[in-house]
């Protein structure tokens, strides 16, 4: 089995980078300026040569904010690219697994947890890219597997634990939503469930997250415990901060589907960010 992974500079391709390098897996990840997903002749190329049996989009624009002036960038990697990979994925016949995000929801829903039948209705660009993407790799390939993500973490820079510490390093005391809720998710859960998904020969779309939910604030008061932070941390309102995208105040999604189908327990949030912050202690 030969794997293909876009996005190799970011904090779930170095994940899956990781696991395939300890099962000694036959993979390629080319550095993204060789494979631009937004040219879609680039993508050809490369699948011919290369010939996947699986295709891993790790390819995101993530800049939530800036996705507000730059949306057609947005547009661009999240959806454009995503198709040009689901194109090359049905031309060679390979399987494709495209990765999603819980801002697809308005958060509006006040009856549980999102899951895969329900409404989708974003509230900012980066989000509208995101549900694009998503349909256009499903008109484009039939052998496709959608895994939506939420507030991911994992080695890297990129993500609101390595923020928080920034913070805390340079503020005498945090501010921290109390008011915005979904689920913190490790790459190695990712990483784990997908590989399950796939030697189970799923396909479809599917909510991926660690299990339970929380708030930013209670996200962020657990990592500074792990971390032995000292600093006050005080909630507040998202809307304290002004961002300029618009963000759900409730998009956990439920990963019972999921779970169900593959007759497994996946690890709670708190029990994953313990385990991640332990080993970097």
């Amino acid at each position: 089995m030969k794997y293909l992974i876009t996005g190799r500079n970011g904090q779930l391709a170095r994940a899956f980078i990781k696991t395939f390098e300890t099962g000694s897996v036959d993979f390629s990840a080319p550095d993204e300026s060789k494979l631009d997903i937004m040219n879609g002749a680039i993508v050809d190329e490369i699948v011919t040569v290369y010939k996947p049996d699986i295709i891993i989009n790790c390819a995101a624009y993530n800049l939530v904010d800036q996705a507000e002036q730059e949306h057609e960038k947005a547009l661009a990697v999240n959806a454009l690219g995503a198709k040009h990979l689901a194109q090359a994925a049905t031309r060679h016949k390979a399987i494709l697994v495209h990765f999603g995000s819980d801002y697809v929801f308005d958060g509006l829903k006040e009856s549980g947890l999102y899951t895969e039948e329900d409404k989708v209705n974003p509230l900012n660009e980066y989000g509208k890219s995101k549900l694009s993407g998503e349909k256009l790799v499903r008109e484009a390939c039939d052998d496709v597997l959608i895994f939506r993500l939420s507030w991911v973490y994992g080695d890297g820079k990129q993500n609101f634990i390595c923020k928080l510490a920034e913070w805390a390093n340079k503020n005498e005391y945090l501010k921290i939503a109390c008011d915005e809720f979904s689920v913190p998710t490790h790459t190695d859960t990712v990483v784990n469930i997908t590989l399950k998904s796939l030697d189970a020969g799923m396909r479809g779309l599917f909510h991926l997250t660690n299990s339970g939910f929380c708030s930013r604030y209670e996200w962020a008061t657990l990592i500074a415990k792990c971390l032995g932070i000292k600093k006050f941390i005080r909630p507040v309102s998202m809307d304290v901060f002004h961002l300029p995208a618009r963000r759900p105040k409730f998009s956990a999604m439920t990963n019972l589907r999921l779970s169900g189908e593959l007759n497994v327990s996946i690890p709670s949030w708190q029990e994953s960010v313990e385990s991640f912050l332990r080993e970097r202690v």
